[in-house]
């Protein structure tokens, strides 16, 4: 019996070390989980007595338990490269179609735009509209739109804040003085903006203050130097208050808002040319907003002037939020939404079934994964541009190392004693 028992200690004694050097052949594989061995003892017991007091009869290994502590985040520079702080798997399509979980976040995308692993299995999530919204209930395969341009975007709307001087004076108080500066230079600004095919037409935009007004200027815009036998068209006209504020358009609304229909404004856009075939207007309506300007007394200043149109666009770089956004952006200086990384969580971890290449499948013992965005509930955020280190302890690992070889050699000498034992017994005469 005591051969058994020393066997059964080096069969346990040598799954414990393949167990270790596994852990500290993985001690750098991204995203790792360390394991252990648990054993357990083994006691006969005779039929029909009530007792356990029977002899040990050795031991067995009861199950390999991982480890689902968390590793260090270690910083790379690659925005592919995603870490979770936290609970929670990204989840996998493999190539043969079934479902996977890891912590590896080693992304890259393929020749078709999808975000993928080294073992080439899809990463996924909820595909998003352009500001981030979900649009679907179901996780997709996550692609980035690197084969199509952002399409150009027409501009709809002009926004500008600055002050008007209270003490300028209107045209015939200049002449009167004589003192008529060009108004476009004295109190004028310009930017572009664009048309339906993303082609910028540079616009200027002037005030001059109304004959006998204190408070009230006309606006007119059009291009530098517009096309012979078109003038700078007088766009409306805007009032203050005592105050220096500008008056609501529409009582009692609070804004001041002017919308131009299209050919009302100039336009030095080739597309727009008389020579082209067009009228040399812009051929777009485009609100111009006007609700943060004033009059004080003091210089004319433009402190901010936008506008939402843009020409066609490239991808250049992406980037990936805590929450799992995915942010794309263009060589047109625009950026939007183009997905949204999700995680998935599990009752029982220890119970996922380890595939290899850093992935684990679900199992009866670990219950149905459990889906979230990152940074809610449970799950942890994400840190782009880094990954999760292994959680082996190579210190610990190398000092268990140890450990189990002196017991490996422990229960050797349990059976070579056990040997003289019975070569005695055989010698006896």
């Amino acid at each position: 019996m005591s051969f058994q028992t020393g066997l059964s200690g080096l069969n346990a004694s040598s799954r414990n070390l393949d167990v270790i050097g596994n852990n500290i052949a993985n001690a750098n594989t991204t995203g790792m989980k360390s394991s252990r061995a648990e054993f357990s003892n083994l006691v006969a017991s005779s039929l029909g007595v009530g007792s356990t007091s029977g002899a040990g009869i050795g031991v067995s290994v009861a199950t390999v338990s991982q480890q689902f502590s968390q590793g260090n985040i270690a910083t790379t520079g690659n925005t592919m490269d995603v870490a979770i702080n936290g609970g929670g798997f990204f989840q996998l399509t493999q190539t043969d179609g079934s479902m996977a979980y890891t912590r590896d976040g080693s992304f890259k995308l393929d020749k078709d735009g999808f975000i993928i692993n080294n073992s080439g299995a899809n990463v996924m999530g909820f595909p998003t509209d352009t500001s981030g919204n979900i649009t679907s209930a179901s996780i997709q395969k996550l692609q980035l739109p690197t084969n199509a341009p952002i399409k150009a975007n027409p501009t709809a709307t002009i926004t500008a804040e600055f002050n008007l001087d209270a003490r300028a004076l209107d045209a015939t108080q200049a002449t009167a003085a004589g003192k008529v500066p060009d108004p476009r230079s004295t109190f004028g600004t310009a930017l572009n903006v664009f048309d339906q095919q993303g082609v910028p037409s540079p616009v200027n935009f002037f005030f001059v203050k109304k004959d006998g007004t204190a408070n009230s200027w006309d606006i007119f815009g059009g291009i530098d130097g517009v096309p012979a036998g078109i003038v700078y068209p007088n766009l409306g006209t805007m009032a203050f208050d005592a105050s220096g504020k500008i008056v609501p358009s529409a009582p009692p609304a609070t804004g001041f808002s002017i919308t131009l229909a299209a050919g009302t404004i100039p336009s030095a856009n080739p597309n727009n040319a008389v020579s082209a075939g067009g009228t040399g207007f812009l051929t777009q309506p485009i609100t111009l907003d006007l609700t943060n300007v004033t009059q004080y007394g003091t210089a004319f200043a433009v402190s901010s002037l936008t506008q939402d149109g843009f020409t066609a666009g490239d991808l250049t770089s992406i980037s990936i939020g805590e929450t799992g956004a995915i942010t794309s952006r263009y060589s047109n200086g625009q950026s939007q939404f183009t997905g949204q990384i999700t995680l998935a969580d599990f009752r029982n971890v220890q119970g996922l079934l380890p595939l290899g290449g850093n992935a684990w499948a679900e199992s009866f013992d670990s219950g149905l994964p459990v889906q979230g965005s990152p940074g809610s509930g449970k799950f942890g955020a994400l840190r782009a541009g880094a990954l999760e280190e292994s959680n082996v302890d190579l210190t610990s690992e190398l000092v268990n190392l140890m450990t189990a070889q002196r017991a490996y050699q422990a229960n050797a000498q349990t059976i070579k004693t056990q040997d003289q034992v019975m070569s005695t017994l055989v010698n006896l005469r």
